[in-house]
């Protein structure tokens, strides 16, 4: 049987043809939007490919009709199967192509095309394998559901024109749908021109029809909503108002300000009276076409329906979303920031005037404030007339004067909330550990008090009050993961230097000209061959707290080093005897191969004096090679730590010592130069973990040695021969016997990874460029000569125990504060119209009306360009009779006039800091007048006493005369603590 006789459709051009053609259109068809793909199955392709390629038109590899079989979950719907993977099963192709091939092979009988369209979702085309399906009803009858696929770039108006035709739905039906998920919540397609993606259409959901009955009503005002269970829509009946709101991910923010405004007897009556139906602004440009107002309704009438325990927002965070991009995802957020979008938002979605008219702004011009301020006024209600300006709009006056010709400006102008500053304190109070000279003394955690705008050397003047050392003899550094992650400068800006920092103040004695700072870092190696490299490595990790010292910038020996560091970790590095050194050298049997690998970096060095793990170098040795003190005290002079901190990073330049892998050994030197005196008592114990950890490690200072007859025995054995440069591994190691140290000196960088190829030669170690060494143990030597609950050990001041006095303010400084005079901003002048240019005016608010309902805003989170920080200060702020009365300008108040006199209803808590943090709420139910506490989805009783904290952040006050009593009695339990009252999660 030929192929042409396979060939239902039509005579296929020559297999080369076929074969060119179609890669052509593959490879120049470019994916466009609204563009149809079509998919074909991966194996029923490949065959083709190889049929065309074969050039045999009787080739076994006749691919046969098009065939999608093994695509579908089953014959009967032809639905796709779920994770299909584009190139293994499936190709896609563009539609000239698909239509080529169906023409020269048909397809399967029964069998759908599967056409796709190439959809512009945000960032991206894409090819739509598999669309949205939907489930479609009908309102009157939703036990007949069918299923349907949309693409995501079809329009809602498609879907509805969909179901009109489905369910017979006469001509000129006036309809409207809506979406419900999952969890039954249901949600309008108010815009059906929309795309399905932007209506936040997915796969899975039910979209209802409902259409316009004859009398004018509709059948619902929403579809029938499912409750939690059964059980909690006939049995739970709770106090109104009394629900918690679900966190959706970090959506406590959103919580906090809904339960406040929950709460707020006249918005939220007027939303269970259900008078915002007819006040919704559609048209309002510069509203949300009352979406977000019917958002908000729907979660205010579930919270307040009594029969929720908690209630989940979803949708009003998507509408939220939709309409402020800011709070987006699931970001934490400012609760205030929140608020003044909400009300906002309704305010517009409500608005009463459906066309703003221009209105031109007159300024005061010497007329009496009275006048100017109820032209405001009415200015202001005839653009903004809706429940939210009813409720939370109040006025002020602004009061600018030119500097230059003295212009006075007044203006009234409506406010929805009062932005008041906290009192900021000059003084800053620091936590720091202070590590002293002397290597045996523990660290000492100090707190004390500096300028907030002050410098570091500030911070070394207030240390030096407790310690008596010198400022000058100081070096501040912040710790971080066993390192240094910055040194500071003493000029260096405080405001550096967050709270959370672990910050480290060493002591260093006086600094010479030649000396330079050196950093000193703690790591544990990990053995490993490194085969791909020409020498042997090892890995290592940090550990413990880096130290601070000053050595001879020319450079010192290998030993003045390694004595010097052994000095500096006398209070919790063991010396180990020689018995123990020996004891341990006799248990190594390896051959000559590994012996020479382990002498060169992980293995024990052999020119080490079994004494020279005494603290402190011996006295006659030559120890720093440039040291300007001489030979003899050259090891003293290295370890002694200098007050000044060099910036730059230097480098460890080895130009006189022997690397093996950035490793000095001193072995290794000894050995090459045959001359004991040059090597250091540094081993070859491989590298370890240097960096910081919890409180504190000192730097140590140099001390004469505590064993006057070890001090004899290292010089003995300093003065010993070393073994040729040539010798046989096995004699070194016979050497190795004789000597041994706790760990190697290694040259790294500030991040404490270890520096390759830092030169080749002698003993003398210069420190010219990078002044960062790691010392580096083998995981054996730590164990048994490092004591890591030594090196955690520290001890705190006096300073630590002083309890930190809470800051506490009263609310009327921080109304006072907002009232007070202050001048313009670089960024925000002003333009005088006399002097017809830009001046840094001074301005003055002053309040002259206030609302019903007065929202004050703590700003508790302080923003300058030097410092970022949240204020803990507590506001003492009553729960009853807050008197405005001294605030108000206006001093001439009629017997007509609302009284000034204001009771807390809501407060909006923040917990935390300014990266991180959580919001909850306080609220006086309007029904029975307990205090609750709202957290997320738990609710518990609260008493007044609880109420004012330093998390308060939002205040919510509700005037005397607009308060209506409860109509319920408190509950029973409202004496109880809130702890274990009652919940509602």
């Amino acid at each position: 049987m030929t192929a042409n006789s396979r060939c239902s459709v039509a005579e296929p051009p020559g297999l080369e043809t076929q074969r060119r053609e179609i890669e052509c259109l593959l490879r120049d068809s470019e994916l466009q939007a609204g563009d149809s793909w079509y998919v074909v199955d991966r194996r029923w392709f490949e065959q083709w490919k190889e049929f065309v390629e074969s050039g045999d038109q009787n080739s076994s590899s006749f691919p046969g009709q098009i065939d999608n079989t093994e695509l579908f979950e089953d014959q009967d719907s032809y639905h796709l199967k779920d994770r299909l993977v584009e190139n293994e099963d499936f190709m896609l192709v563009p539609a000239d192509a698909w239509h080529k091939l169906l023409l020269w092979y048909g397809m399967i009988d029964g069998q759908p095309a599967l056409e796709r369209k190439v959809v512009d979702l945000p960032s991206t085309l894409k090819v739509e394998v598999y669309p949205v399906e939907v489930f479609l009803c009908l309102h009157s009858n939703m036990e007949n559901v069918i299923s349907a696929q949309f693409s995501r770039t079809d329009s809602v108006n498609a879907i509805q024109a969909a179901m009109c035709r489905a369910f017979s739905v006469p001509p000129g039906s006036e309809c409207r749908l809506w979406m419900k998920s999952s969890d039954s919540s249901c949600e309008r397609l108010r815009n059906v021109h929309v795309s399905v993606l932007d209506a936040c259409l997915s796969s899975g959901m039910t979209v209802i029809m409902e259409t316009r009955n004859a009398d004018g009503t509709w059948p619902s005002s929403r579809p029938q909503i499912m409750r939690n269970s059964a059980e909690e829509q006939d049995s739970y009946r709770g106090q109104p108002g009394v629900c918690g709101l679900t966190n959706l991910g970090n959506t406590c923010f959103m919580n906090s300000a809904l339960q406040c405004l929950s709460n707020t007897p006249p918005l939220t009556e007027y939303f269970l009276r259900s008078s915002y139906l007819d006040e919704l602004n559609f048209t309002n440009p510069l509203g949300m076409k009352g979406e977000i107002a019917e958002a908000y309704a729907d979660v205010i009438k579930q919270i307040w329906s009594g029969r929720h325990y908690s209630v989940v927002p979803r949708v009003f965070k998507t509408k939220v979303g939709h309409f402020a991009s800011q709070f987006l995802g699931y970001q934490q957020h400012d609760s205030q920031e929140l608020l003044s979008f909400l009300l906002d938002g309704l305010h517009e979605d409500l608005n009463r005037v459906k066309n703003k008219e221009y209105i031109e702004l007159r300024d005061a011009d010497g007329r009496p404030d009275r006048e100017v301020a109820e032209e405001a006024w009415r200015n202001h209600r005839r653009r903004n007339d809706s429940v939210i300006v009813d409720t939370f709009h109040g006025l002020f006056k602004s009061t600018l004067v030119c500097p230059e010709c003295h212009k006075v400006s007044v203006t009234f102008d409506p406010f929805c909330y009062l932005s008041v500053p906290l009192p900021v304190s000059k003084e800053r109070v620091m936590e720091v550990f202070f590590v002293s000279l002397d290597p045996h003394a523990k660290p000492v955690q100090h707190r004390v008090v500096v300028p907030k705008a002050g410098k570091v050397s500030d911070l070394c003047a207030a240390l030096s009050e407790m310690t008596s050392v010198p400022p000058t003899q100081m070096v501040v550094a912040d710790v971080f993961n066993h390192r240094f992650y910055k040194i500071y400068n003493p000029e260096e800006s405080l405001s550096c230097i967050l709270d959370r920092d672990d910050i480290f103040v060493y002591e260093l004695s006086e600094r010479d000209e030649d000396s330079v700072l050196l950093a000193l870092y703690l790591r544990e190696r990990s053995h490993y061959r490194d085969y791909g490299s020409s020498g042997s490595s090892y890995g290592a990790a940090l550990f413990g707290h880096p130290l601070l010292l000053y050595v001879p910038r020319g450079g010192c020996s290998q030993e003045a080093l390694y004595g010097l560091f052994l000095q500096r970790l006398a209070r919790y590095v063991r010396p180990p005897d020689p018995a123990e050194e020996l004891e341990e050298e006799e248990e190594e049997e390896e051959d000559e191969e590994e012996e020479l690998y382990k002498t060169q970096t992980n293995g024990i060095s052999d020119d080490e004096p079994e004494s020279s793990e005494t603290a402190g170098p011996p006295e006659p040795e030559p120890s720093c090679s440039n040291a300007s003190n001489g030979p003899s005290d050259g090891a003293a002079a290295a370890a002694e730590p200098v007050a000044e901190v060099n910036h730059t990073p230097t480098s460890l330049d080895q130009g006189d010592t022997e690397v093996r892998n950035g490793s000095l050994n001193p072995a290794e030197t000894a050995a090459c130069e045959g001359d004991a005196s040059a090597c250091g008592d540094l081993g070859a114990d491989g590298e370890a973990e240097g960096g910081a950890e919890p409180p504190a490690e000192e730097p140590q200072q140099p001390r004469a040695s505590a064993d006057g007859e070890k001090e004899d025995d290292k010089q003995e054995e300093a003065r010993s021969p070393s073994p040729p440069a040539n010798e046989h591994p096995a004699k070194r190691r016979a050497c190795r016997k004789r000597r041994r140290s706790l760990f190697t000196i290694q040259a790294v960088n500030s991040n404490g990874t270890t520096e390759r190829d830092t030169g080749e030669g002698g003993s003398a170690v210069s420190f010219s460029s990078q002044p960062y060494v790691a010392i580096d143990w083998d995981p054996d030597m730590k164990k048994r000569f490092y004591n890591e609950n030594e090196a955690e050990r520290y001890v705190k001041h006096a300073s630590m125990e002083v309890p930190q006095q809470q800051t506490t303010v009263q609310l009327q400084e921080c109304i006072e504060l907002f009232t007070t005079v202050e001048t313009l901003e670089e960024e925000n002048p002003w333009y005088c119209p006399v002097c017809k240019k830009h001046q840094l005016a001074t301005k003055k608010l002053d309040l002259w009306s206030l609302p019903e309902v007065l929202i004050i805003h703590l700003k508790r989170f302080s923003y300058t360009k030097f410092t970022r920080e949240k204020l803990d200060t507590i506001v003492d702020f009553p729960l009853r009779d807050l008197d405005f009365s001294g605030f108000l300008l206006r001093k001439d108040v009629s017997t007509e006039e609302p009284p000034s006199r204001y009771d807390l209803i809501a407060v909006s808590n923040h917990y935390g800091g300014l990266r991180d943090g959580h919001y909850t709420s306080y609220a006086q139910n309007k029904d029975n007048g307990q205090w609750y506490y709202f957290d997320d989805s738990k609710v518990t009783y609260a008493a007044e006493d609880q109420i004012m904290t330093n998390a308060a952040y939002v205040l919510f006050y509700q005037r005397q005369d607009k308060i209506r009593k409860p109509t319920l009695p408190a509950p029973a339990t409202s004496s109880a603590p809130s702890s274990g009252s009652m919940e509602t999660d």
